[in-house]
């Protein structure tokens, strides 16, 4: 089986390249961020017009189910970053405070919408579940992530977070166009659905101009000199470390709770992912101007990109798996 890394990787890394050798500065710096700050406004805009309230209403019915995978985002999955934090105490040539602080915040993110409906699709899992669980998750996700954050960060002791300014931000930049763009729903709505590669291609965008302005900002601030090759190194182990982690927490939880296999894939994908679309554009907001954003980001990229990996690999593992379920439940 061969894996190639898809096109949006590429012009992330490629971004990220460019950003090393030609960073941005001065007032086209200050130009692209302006741009990228009302990018990520019409993001969630979009978000909102395209968001159905059945989305969210449908599959509540599976209550179980659904307070397991807010567990695994918000709850557990919080907890098992803090020690990694900690790191940055005892080992700081390996873990940076700044790329602490991204472990931070890749524990309150929520989880991936798209990803994780479209692997528990290809696995025939329970799909209306997960997009009833993903949906929701990033819909609270925006009230919950700075909440969660400041609270790990106080627990932590990592430097200060401007709590108030952030939550203002968050209002303003994200959750006002996000409702704004839902009242716009009956006019926008069959325009979004019919032009879903649009809108895909336009969250691209934002993200890439994200990339390339932070990482641009933090180059000039030093980023290669302040992160050592084994921090790169330990945060792609710890990466791959905590996607495996939960992957095993989620099935393991599942069969204990005597879930079917179709929500057992649901839940481990929407349960283990975290999703980058909505992670920038918060980053973005949260950590506006700090010299250490592109160390912040890096957890959060370097995890994207390896749960899409080892979430095609698993999906068609559960296909696979789900597939001989019902044949002999067929010839029953």
């Amino acid at each position: 089986m061969k894996f190639r890394l898809d096109t949006f990787t590429l012009l992330l890394l490629g971004a990220i390249v460019l950003a090393s050798f030609l960073p941005v500065t001065g007032q086209a710096a200050d130009l692209l961020a302006t741009t990228g700050t009302i990018a990520v406004a019409l993001l969630f805009f979009f978000h909102g017009a395209a968001l159905s309230r059945q989305q969210i209403i449908d599959g509540a019915t599976h209550w179980r189910l659904h307070i397991l995978i807010t567990a695994l985002t918000f709850v557990f999955f919080p907890l098992a970053v803090l020690p990694i934090n900690g790191l940055s105490n005892l080992v700081p040539e390996w873990m940076p405070r700044d790329l602490g602080l991204g472990f931070l915040y890749l524990g309150v993110l929520p989880s991936a919408v798209s990803s994780s409906i479209a692997y528990t699709a290809m696995a025939r899992g329970n799909v209306p579940a997960a997009i009833c669980s993903a949906a929701a998750s990033n819909v609270f996700g925006m009230m919950l992530t700075p909440f969660l954050l400041l609270l790990l960060v106080s627990t932590s002791g990592t430097g200060e977070f401007a709590v108030a300014e952030a939550l203002k931000d968050i209002v303003l930049q994200l959750l006002l166009p996000f409702a704004v763009g839902h009242a716009f729903r009956p006019m926008l709505g069959g325009f979004l659905s019919r032009n879903e590669s649009l809108m895909a291609r336009y969250d691209q965008c934002v993200i890439w101009i994200i990339v390339y302005s932070a990482f641009s900002h933090s180059v000039v601030s030093g980023l290669w000199q302040n992160l050592p090759l084994q921090a790169v190194v330990l945060t792609i182990l710890l990466c791959f470390g905590l996607l495996g982690l939960f992957m095993l927490v989620a099935m393991t939880m599942v069969r204990k709770l005597g879930f079917s296999l179709e929500d057992e894939a649901a839940v481990v994908f929407c349960g283990s992912k975290k999703s980058l679309a909505s992670g920038l554009p918060m980053a973005k907001v949260l950590f506006s101007g700090h010299p250490g954003f592109g160390m912040i980001v890096l957890p959060i990229m370097c995890y994207n990109q390896i749960q899409v990996i080892v979430g095609a690999i698993l999906a068609q593992k559960y296909r696979a798996k789900i597939d001989r379920a019902s044949a002999a439940h067929a010839s029953e």
